[in-house]
């Protein structure tokens, strides 16, 4: 039995998805312009490069727009388990865009360090737009960074991300600005130095995670625990085997195989396999897609009835050897294949009894002329009226 997520569920998270990269793209855009404005009225190239450095940033608004719309589309054909994998690509992209980052502070800076001449020189207007970035941008950070974590979208926790690199950046210049206030020019440098690897040790860790998602790696262990608790706490289970687990943009899929007693019939077996699915989907908040396989036995390192007959070459070897029963009673028997053998259940009309007497009699009769077959293990006869 298999279930999906909500369709619906996943519209409204796209549209929160949405709703908060453009929110930031709108900040990252004013921001930018206002350095670009603020630049040429003061003759600044360095604010006016800064500018068009913000307005960049709305590349990756667009990236996660991108990732985020087709990546909700619904489960089809050709996607069964959905589209989730372009957000965890995406999410790739943007840790990749954070090392890139990363790698360009670190070579300025050293640039700075080996060359004298290219120290900074700065302005008052610098620190106030320095003052500025950090500010908008940290409310970037913030403000993305809740909704990715109440979305589980590591997507979007790239991009949080992304903003704070550059109010780290903002940072590094008012580093600077001290530094040169105290005698120390080179001090913005060394920040930056030490900026860069947080941030490409930030941005590794978002290639290495997604990176791990699209190899389908497992949940975290305390994730898989807390799904087995949960899979043993419905009645009914008595063990379960081959629990698979994986990510896919922010949601998780469960394949199980549970094992139930084997004498129950089809329907009562589907009803704990369902009764796992719905308590999994309800209890365990990222679980979206539940896959339960319902076993008689456990098969985890293989099935010990491969080699048995099917059930219609075991009819037709018993209606030869029961030859005095009714047929349709031959054909309505139950099988059950447990432990590499078979046992058989046989419901007979009373009414093939000429007395009470004559059951004992006739079951006997039975096993003894299937008493040469090795695959069949016992037979139970019942008798109704």
């Amino acid at each position: 039995m298999h279930s999906s997520s909500d369709p619906a569920n996943r519209q409204q998270r796209y549209r929160e998805v949405r709703k908060v990269t453009l929110v930031g793209s709108a900040v990252d855009f004013v921001l930018g312009v206002a350095k670009i404005v603020i630049g040429w009225f003061a003759n600044s190239q360095a604010l006016i490069a800064d500018g068009i450095h913000s307005l960049s940033d709305l590349l990756t608004g667009f990236i996660v727009l991108y990732a985020a719309k087709h990546s909700h589309k619904s489960a089809d054909e050709v996607h069964p388990y959905g589209y989730g994998r372009i957000e965890t690509l995406a999410t790739v992209s943007l840790g990749i865009v954070l090392t890139g980052v990363a790698i360009g502070i670190s070579y300025e800076a050293i640039k700075r360090l080996n060359d004298p001449a290219a120290a900074m020189d700065f302005t008052l207007l610098a620190l106030l737009i320095a003052l500025l970035s950090v500010i908008s941008k940290e409310w970037i950070y913030r403000y993305t960074m809740s909704a990715a974590q109440c979305l589980r979208s590591d997507l979007l926790m790239a991009s949080a991300w992304h903003s704070r690199s550059d109010a780290f950046s903002s940072i590094v210049v008012l580093i600077g600005i001290s530094g040169v206030m105290l005698g120390y020019p080179y001090l913005d440098a060394v920040a930056a130095v030490a900026v860069a690897a947080m941030i490409a040790k930030i941005g590794f860790g978002l290639v290495r995670s997604s990176t791990l998602e699209l190899i389908d790696v497992a949940l975290d262990p305390e994730k898989v625990s807390a799904i087995r608790q949960h899979i043993h706490a419905v009645h009914g289970v008595r063990s379960i085997h081959t629990l698979r687990t994986r990510k896919s943009a922010g949601s998780a899929f469960v394949d199980v195989h549970i094992q139930v007693d084997p004498r129950l019939s089809v329907s009562e077996g589907h009803q704990i396999g369902d009764s796992v699915r719905r308590r999994l989907l309800q209890h365990v908040e990222e679980v979206t897609d539940v896959t339960v396989h319902i076993d008689p036995e456990n098969d985890e390192t293989g099935s010990p009835c491969n080699d048995l007959p099917s059930r219609e070459e075991v009819i037709a070897e018993l209606k030869q050897r029961w030859p005095q029963l009714p047929v349709a009673s031959v054909e309505a028997m139950t099988l059950h294949y447990l432990s590499g053998a078979i046992d058989v259940e046989l419901d007979l009309p009373i009414e093939i009894l000429r007395s009470t007497d004559e059951a004992k009699y006739l079951v006997q009769e039975l096993k003894q002329a299937v008493s040469a077959l090795p695959y069949i293990n016992a037979i139970q006869v019942r008798f109704k009226v």
